[in-house]
């Protein structure tokens, strides 16, 4: 099980990294929830780049992170959505969500 992270890099990014798995998602929701609270209301990017493995867990994970982030007033993309992840917000119907430009 690789471990998991969300920090804001230096150019106001919140990078993901580790797996996106059942394993992981509620430590993972945690350390978000932190980072959003400290974040303007500027609109900001989730970069998923550095995202090893994925399951259904991590759908629901950004889907929570969406929601939080609309509670704290911050609007959301997210950037570099690995394929698989993709397919299964495709299978869940919820591709619109993730990418509204799609």
């Amino acid at each position: 099980m690789s471990s998991v992270q969300a920090a804001i890099d230096d150019q106001g990014v919140m990078q993901l990294s580790g797996d996106l798995v059942f394993a992981n998602v509620t430590a993972l929701l945690g350390q978000i929830e932190r980072l959003l609270g400290g974040v303007n209301k500027e609109p900001l990017v989730i970069d998923l780049s550095r995202v090893g493995d994925v399951d259904s867990s991590g759908l629901a994970l950004l889907l929570e992170v969406m929601e939080r982030a609309r509670h704290h007033g911050v609007a959301l993309r997210i950037r570099s959505l690995p394929e698989a992840l993709l397919g299964i917000a495709r299978l869940s119907n919820v591709e619109k969500l993730l990418l509204p430009e799609s």
